[in-house]
């Protein structure tokens, strides 16, 4: 796949953590993943839209169980990482 080059201007503190997290990967491969999320998070948002445009809006009862479920993910996700940092130590 053909990439070209770009600049960006990122905050440093936001940077530093960037450069962490993308260790071995690269700054740019992590960067362009990071894009390729937020491209496919607003595709979803899209498609939301166009759902809640066809069958109606979320209920609050919907959206709380979503939002229960994303922390049981996120809380999932944190035992792994800890775990694996700890196993790299």
């Amino acid at each position: 796949m053909a990439s070209k080059k770009v600049t960006v201007t990122i905050p440093e503190d936001l940077l530093d953590e960037i450069r962490a997290e993308a260790a071995e990967r690269g700054l740019s491969a992590y960067v362009a993943e990071a894009l390729r999320a937020k491209r496919d998070r607003d595709r979803l948002v899209e498609l939301v839209d166009w759902l809640e445009e066809e069958h109606g809006p979320v209920t609050n009862d919907e959206r709380a169980a979503a939002l229960d479920d994303l922390k049981g993910l996120d809380a999932e996700h944190e035992r792994r990482r800890t775990s694996s940092a700890g196993e790299a130590a």
